[in-house]
């Protein structure tokens, strides 16, 4: 059988082909997928699960961008557009309390903000919680705001963090074929693009996280190649941290399906994952997308962290998302020594801070 041959590869340490990959996608034998991918993730972590006491921060969800999976973007004026002062966004992280370690900021692509206001966005943070980590900006929106600030790229991303930028959340990368991109997001920067920020994010020294969005349009085999190119890229600069699927939510966009991915298809996606990208440490389940639930259950399937509390996240909520938003540290744990594991407070930069017994 393929998947005895595909396993036996996994337990001899060797990589996975394209093949290989597509032949795991098309498997149905979930259990074989979680038992080989829990074998790759506990020889990196052994029983480890990790997490971060976290807020998500959205400053805007006005954008000069109509992607058509986004269910978030607003027109200035629209109903329901929002913006943020630097001082609402001080007032919000205000509210994360004493042990929050990481900020986590993206938003829609502003037509109107100056290159200066980030630049303040990140210091006033900076000044105000220089304790915490900020994590803050797509690939896309660093390639717009190099267009704002009328610098190169690398001088971008250099002011950025000399500013207070302490890392990259990964995001905007949704599947990085041409054609299957031009559906969704057609505005949106290419795929080769959001490589070439990633690199470029990566040479100055600052880590990332990676994501890939199903559950759409694509199909296994552009599910696999995303994921190539990702294992590509990290074979060269070693940069990214974790690597996190996103279940696509198609309420209130203009992509018309069934609302939800399925748990089997989550699963597998994170098992698969796991699999292909043997050079990333971490493969991550986003709660607020799968729900806590699935979630929980990933972990025998190659999942080490369960991400953060979060606190308030907006973008998944207006396409549909399920969950409230918010889990406290003592809720994770539950959630993770429930399931056998080991529960591991992180910083963004996965420094250990509490390990519980």
């Amino acid at each position: 059988m393929t998947i005895d041959r595909i396993r036996d590869k996994v337990l001899a340490d060797k990589r996975l082909t394209r093949k290989d990959g597509i032949e795991l996608f098309k498997s149905n034998d979930l259990l074989t997928l979680g038992r080989m991918a829990t074998h790759v993730a506990q020889q990196k972590n052994g029983k480890r699960v990790h997490f971060v006491q976290n807020m998500h921060i959205n400053p805007t969800n006005i954008c000069v961008n109509r992607c058509k999976f986004c269910a978030f973007s607003r027109s200035k004026g629209d109903p329901g557009a929002y913006e943020m002062s630097i001082d609402d966004i001080l007032n919000k992280a205000s509210g994360a309390g004493k042990s929050v370690r990481e900020f986590h900021i993206v938003s829609g692509l502003h037509p109107d903000l100056p290159f200066s206001w980030y630049l303040d966005m990140l210091g006033s943070l900076k000044k105000e919680f220089p304790k915490v980590h900020l994590k803050a900006f797509t690939a896309v929106e660093i390639d717009y705001l190099a267009k704002l600030s009328g610098l190169s790229l690398a001088n971008t991303l250099l002011k950025l963090k000399e500013a207070g930028l302490g890392s990259l959340p990964g995001g905007g990368a949704e599947i990085f074929n041409s054609s299957v991109r031009n559906t969704l997001c057609a505005e949106k920067i290419s795929g080769a693009r959001w490589l070439e920020v990633i690199k470029a994010v990566h040479k100055i020294g600052l880590k990332s996280n990676a994501t890939m969005l199903y559950g759409h349009i694509e199909t296994y085999e552009h599910r696999i190649d995303h994921l190539l190119k990702l294992r590509e890229l990290q074979d060269k600069t070693n940069g990214f941290q974790a690597f996190i699927p996103l279940s696509f939510h198609s309420q209130n966009t203009e992509i018309k399906k069934s609302a939800y991915t399925t748990g089997f298809d989550d699963l597998k996606t994170l098992a698969i994952s796991r699999l292909m990208l043997d050079n990333f440490d971490h493969i991550k389940a986003y709660w607020v997308m799968l729900g806590e639930k699935i979630a929980q259950v990933s972990l025998n399937f190659g999942v080490d962290d369960l991400d953060g509390t979060v606190v308030e996240e907006r973008i998944t909520k207006a396409a549909g998302g399920t969950t409230d938003g918010i889990m406290t540290r003592d809720d994770i744990v539950y959630l993770i020594k429930q399931a056998g594991r080991t529960p591991v407070e992180r910083d963004t930069v996965y420094n250990v801070v509490k390990v519980w017994k």
